[in-house]
């Protein structure tokens, strides 16, 4: 009998240890805060879950924000519990993180969309700007622009993402050749550092840390608020997409459009690989100029690159501009009857991945994993990448778009975090999978991952100077080659502004409480 009952204890005391693992241990001390907002401590799991549908770190608790100062007293007090604590934070916007960049094991994710404070305000005026927090949409903000007539210069292609979010990265899209990512085009922040305090910067304002935070992933404080220009927004947009069969007459006219002053106001290239009807596609929202030509173009089973081109203008400019469109088109070497047009709204043209995203989402195709590779190739070696990359690895099929596009590095601030190529112009080559659940084929998780590991492995071997676009690395050495020359920096700034490794624990790039000089 008594072995009975000493066989029941053990058993349940092995439950309580095994549960204890899965639960993340709640600090008491957190209840007590003075905050405006709150803590969540059990609808946590939300918080364990991005865009990239791969990593899953359960955190001990959300911290719901009304405002800055929330933030602020949060990161204090983990801050002056000190080293033996195991506390890390991670700044949440809208989820869209690949890798679990967003989330913290046994942390506290702070959920940026429950800030609230000032509302945004629109600065009119010879040097136009928006104030706007850093947990908002930039959907939300081109909406709320657009009613004085005004609209950032610089975007994502996809906007339904955070300001801190992109801030914190780049920010990238095919206007960056003429205004350069996000930011290049941010006039001041307000930060909350790794010591949990409060600070206004600008470049002429605590400069260090407003470079340090604009592409520092996070490391160095969490954006609360953003100052961004603006310029006047037009109304209308013309829409082009021409193909090439030629990888090497594609990238020359690219960069013969990024070059001086482009007719252009976006120009972004992707590749389209064994697209059946891919034209028959296109003709719901473009017109082809040569109908009867066009229907006898064959995709099938070939390497496609498609150029896209768009040009702002208003309705009384539209003679003036449809004569620079047909100027500059005329000096392009694609395949004649692959010319399609279209004619937009501003706002359609922009927010157009969003209209994908609600058709992905009805047929369940959303959240799924999205082993995404992003890459910036130096021009002097694109040629080599494509040959080997759209010749030999990716041969069959695509599991998403592949986005393939040169930027000038001149539109880019080299005080700022981000890490480029070293030449003047470089590409931005982004393979964007989704992998078909439990599927063991060439659409499936393992095998993107093999495809993006041989990828890699093909740019270290060539000596290809590559470097990652939302990096990602598992280990310290990684990350010190992927900074280079400055990663000595890099250190230097994260052991003023988050010395404990408090902030970005989804980075994996410093462990919480390790010397900051390895």
């Amino acid at each position: 009998m008594h072995f009975l009952r000493n066989l029941i204890i053990l058993f349940l005391i092995c439950i309580a240890i095994k549960i204890n693992l899965c639960v993340p241990t709640i600090p008491s001390s957190l209840k007590t805060l003075p905050i405006d907002g709150h803590f969540d401590f059990k609808q946590v799991h939300h918080a364990a879950k991005d865009f990239g549908n791969r990593y899953s770190f359960l955190p001990s608790a959300v911290l719901h924000p009304k405002s800055a100062s929330d933030i602020a007293t949060t990161v204090k007090h983990i801050w002056e519990m000190g080293p033996g604590s195991h506390l890390t934070v991670a700044a949440r916007g809208h989820g869209h993180s690949l890798q679990g960049q967003a989330q913290t094991h046994r942390g506290v994710v702070i959920n940026m969309e429950s800030l609230q404070g000032p509302k945004m305000k629109v600065h009119t005026g010879n040097f136009p700007y928006v104030d706007v927090s850093g947990s908002e949409l930039w959907i939300n903000i081109l909406h709320e622009t657009l009613k004085h007539g005004l609209a950032p210069k610089s975007w994502t292609d996809y906007l339904h993402l955070t300001v801190g979010g992109t801030l914190s990265n780049a920010g990238i899209s095919g206007q960056a050749f003429r205004h350069g990512p996000q930011i290049s085009n941010v006039r001041q922040l307000e930060v909350v550092t790794g010591k949990g305090e409060v600070v206004n910067c600008s470049e002429k304002q605590n400069s260090d840390l407003f470079y340090s935070v604009l592409g520092g992933l996070g490391q160095f404080g969490i954006i609360t608020r953003a100052r961004i220009s603006l310029e006047p927004a037009p109304k209308m947009v013309k829409w082009i997409r021409v193909l090439y069969t030629d990888f090497a007459t594609f990238a020359k006219d690219q960069e013969m459009l990024i070059s001086g002053e482009s007719t252009f106001d976006y120009i972004e290239g992707f590749v389209i690989i064994n697209r059946t009807g891919l034209l028959n596609n296109w003709r719901s929202s473009f017109n082809s100029n040569d109908s009867a030509q066009a229907s006898h173009f064959k995709s099938d089973g070939r390497t496609l690159f498609c150029l896209e081109l768009a040009k702002y203008f208003n309705p009384e400019e539209m003679a003036i501009v449809n004569q620079e469109i047909m100027t500059s088109l005329s000096q392009l070497n694609h395949i004649p009857s692959t010319l399609f047009q279209s004619q937009v709204p501003y706002i359609e043209f922009l927010d157009r991945v969003h209209i994908s995203e609600i058709k992905l989402r009805s047929k369940g195709l959303w959240e799924v994993p999205h082993p995404w590779l992003n890459l910036l190739i130096p021009r002097s070696n694109i040629h080599i990448f494509a040959q080997q990359v759209f010749g030999n690895i990716l041969t069959n099929t695509s599991n998403g778009p592949i986005l393939i596009y040169p930027v000038n590095k001149s539109k880019w601030d080299n005080r700022t975090s981000v890490v480029l190529p070293e030449e003047d112009v470089f590409y931005l080559v982004a393979f964007l999978s989704s992998a078909a659940p439990s599927s063991t084929g060439s659409d499936g998780l393992e095998h993107i991952l093999s495809q993006n590991k041989r990828i890699l492995e093909l740019c270290e071997i060539d000596g290809l100077g590559v470097k990652q676009y939302l990096p990602h690395y598992s280990t310290n050495g990684e990350w010190r080659s992927h900074f280079g020359p400055q990663w000595e920096a890099f250190v230097h700034r994260k052991s003023t502004y988050d010395p404990l490794a408090i902030l970005a624990p989804g980075q994996r790039i410093f462990q919480k409480a390790a010397p900051l000089s390895l």
